[in-house]
């Protein structure tokens, strides 16, 4: 689950002149990725590639792993 207040200090230090409304409709956004983003299992990657023929838009997400 994300963190909403912590995606809004990451986004106050990575965009300082953002108006507070304009981080909050960011984080918004954010928030609400896991319903439009769904993991691609491997055996699915055929179908994906078909898709991509017929026009679809896909973005591959890899987590990073943590520096700490």
């Amino acid at each position: 689950m994300l963190d909403r207040q912590k995606i809004e200090a990451i986004l106050s230090r990575r965009f300082p002149g953002a108006t507070h409304p304009q981080i909050a409709a960011a984080a918004n956004a954010i928030m609400g990725m896991d319903d439009e983003w769904e993991e691609l299992p491997g055996h699915q990657i055929g179908d994906a590639t078909r898709e991509v023929d017929r026009g679809a838009e896909l973005r591959f997400f890899r987590r990073r792993e943590s520096s700490t």
